[in-house]
């Protein structure tokens, strides 16, 4: 049975994220209001710019629902805006979170739009991600991790892939790239709910 991944389509590259989810054989779901949370098996929450995705979870009235669904143990994919809004503090305490993995995040960290860069994962870590290119733009750093905040890739010895329980967060942008290996994490974690 195809796999339903809604995509929080308030900002972001949602098309990205929909071809990614295709390749590994889940279907795009956008998700815009509460009421499109419903038989979704798993969610991403794309990259853009958290304080515009923040003040449009507000104004659609998503904050709550969006903490039942991931109370209720579906998996979650944060990347890079998504992934501020996952953690359970943001350093300068610009926008409320979702509370849903133990981190503090420094937003814009690894510097402004003209900063991007693409690195590969550091050697060493999870086998299966050997070799993930990652692309930065004005991506958060994951200050501090929490306890059961498991580090899945490092790139220049920071962490930039990390899970607890069904919720993963990127710091960089799997969407933009041909990799589907983060993707495909999302869909396991489906399987083990």
């Amino acid at each position: 049975m195809v796999k339903k991944v809604g995509i929080l389509a308030i900002q972001g590259d949602v098309e990205a994220h929909a071809k990614a989810l295709a390749h590994v054989g889940a279907r795009a779901i956008p998700v815009r209001r509460p009421a499109d949370l419903a038989d979704l098996d798993a969610l991403v929450l794309p990259g853009g710019e958290s304080t515009t995705i923040a003040r449009g979870l507000e104004r659609q009235e998503l904050y709550e629902p969006l903490r039942r669904f991931l109370a209720a143990g579906h998996p979650v994919l944060g990347t890079c805006a998504g992934a501020i809004l996952l953690a359970s503090e943001v350093e300068d305490h610009s926008v409320p979170t979702l509370g849903a993995i133990r981190m503090v995040v420094r937003r814009n960290a690894y510097g402004t739009q003209v900063d991007s860069f693409a690195a590969p994962v550091d050697p060493g870590g999870d086998p299966a991600l050997e070799g993930l290119r990652c692309v930065f733009i004005r991506a958060p750093r994951f200050a501090t991790l929490g306890e059961g905040v498991e580090v899945l890739a490092r790139v220049g010895g920071e962490p930039v892939l990390v899970r607890q329980s069904a919720c993963l967060a990127a710091s960089f942008h799997p969407e933009l790239t041909d990799d589907p290996r983060v993707h495909q994490l999302l869909l396991e974690g489906i399987r083990l709910c």
